[in-house]
């Protein structure tokens, strides 16, 4: 009891200290972007340095892993199913916050290895029921990579993309030909998804049940054409995508688009904000609204953190100008809702339940 109070504790804590930090750089600007910048230039790592993906120390998440916190579920919850009859490949968001490199090692252990597996346990466990998850360790890029439009940012976050693309053909290849697939990510995981999505879209052709692409703006015009794919419209649809950023009242994602906001998609079309993707997990829907009363349940930790467990009917969200704006009695996640009322931290914590039913529906509708 004792070491799993601990480790809901840090998992806590390692959410709220990223959540500063995206408060920092919005109120900070180029003084934190200096402050969080890794030292020196990015370097290039050593050929055939990379991740051995055909070796069990090189994921967070595989079946047949012991320790697997894939398998981990909130208080009072069981699994609804045996069947697993999908596959989810699942990439985990920014936690490393040092700045001594432009890329974290893929072994880089202390709190970095545990804030990865953490987040697993929080959010890719909403597909659990549907599917055996597959979770790689990667060099992912530091958080001051997200700070700058810069050569050396640019370079990280292709090393990191580089690993995931490798892992993701290790996982595909595992897979029974007839297997569905889910693909799903959050924040920094979310982006290189959004990559893996274009790269590698005839390999999911009639296999792809659902992307979840979240914490992340992408765009209708410019992003979602290079991948073949639409946005979800139908709750049981498949072969779809859903994306969606959590803000509160009044929400103002001003601060955390203004670098996005022009850029190219992969089509070469600029980025706007009024062509956001917003899905809403609730309803399962593109540009959908529903109730409190429509959420299974929303991820609460308990007073004193020794578990964590499901709030149903909790909070509502409705899709405006591309944010999903939250409304009703959200409970106490904790302290630290970024500027601009942004609920990025919480983009599954606030869903969980909804995100388990959605992929449950859609992966029936597959088959």
């Amino acid at each position: 009891m004792c070491a799993r109070r601990f480790l809901l504790f840090i998992f806590w804590m390692i959410v709220l200290a990223v959540a500063a930090g995206f408060a920092i750089y919005q109120y900070g600007g180029s003084v934190l972007a200096k402050s969080m910048t890794p030292a020196g230039h990015f370097a290039p790592p050593p050929v055939r340095s990379g991740p051995d993906y055909h070796a069990d120390l090189s994921w967070l998440a595989k079946p047949g892993l012991t320790d697997d916190p894939s398998r981990w579920l909130p208080a009072g919850v069981t699994a609804t199913s045996t069947a697993r009859r999908a596959a989810v490949f699942y990439v985990h968001p920014t936690t490393y916050l040092d700045r001594d490199k432009w890329n974290a090692a893929v072994d880089e252990g202390g709190d970095t290895a545990l804030r990865d597996a953490l987040f697993v346990r929080s959010q890719a466990t909403a597909f659990a029921d549907v599917g055996e998850i597959w979770a790689p360790r990667y060099r992912q890029a530091a958080f001051g990579a997200f700070l700058l439009n810069s050569e050396d940012a640019t370079r990280a976050l292709d090393l990191a993309y580089g690993d995931v693309l490798s892992a993701f053909d290790t996982f595909i290849a595992a897979q029974p030909k007839d297997r569905p697939v889910i693909l799903a990510g959050h924040s920094q995981g979310a982006l290189l998804v959004s990559r893996l999505l274009v790269d590698r879209r005839d390999e999911l052709k009639r296999r792809l049940v659902a992307a979840y692409v979240v914490g992340w703006p992408l765009s209708n015009a410019a992003d979602l054409p290079a991948m073949r794919l639409i946005a979800c419209e139908k709750p049981a649809q498949t072969g779809c995508l859903l994306s969606w950023m959590s803000f509160g009242e009044p929400a103002n994602a001003a601060l955390m688009l203004g670098n996005w906001s022009g850029t190219k998609g992969p089509t070469g079309n600029s980025r706007t904000q009024d062509d956001i993707v917003c899905v809403n997990p609730l309803t399962g829907t593109r540009d959908g609204a529903a109730d409190p009363a429509a959420n299974p349940g929303t991820l609460v930790p308990t007073a004193d953190f020794a578990s964590a467990t499901l709030l149903p009917q909790a909070v509502g969200a409705r899709c405006e100008h591309g944010l999903l704006i939250v409304n009703g009695a959200i409970p106490p996640l904790g302290p630290y809702v970024l500027p601009g009322n942004n609920f990025h931290v919480y983009d599954y914590a606030l869903f969980w339940g909804a995100i388990r039913a959605d992929a449950a529906r859609r992966v029936a509708a597959w088959h």
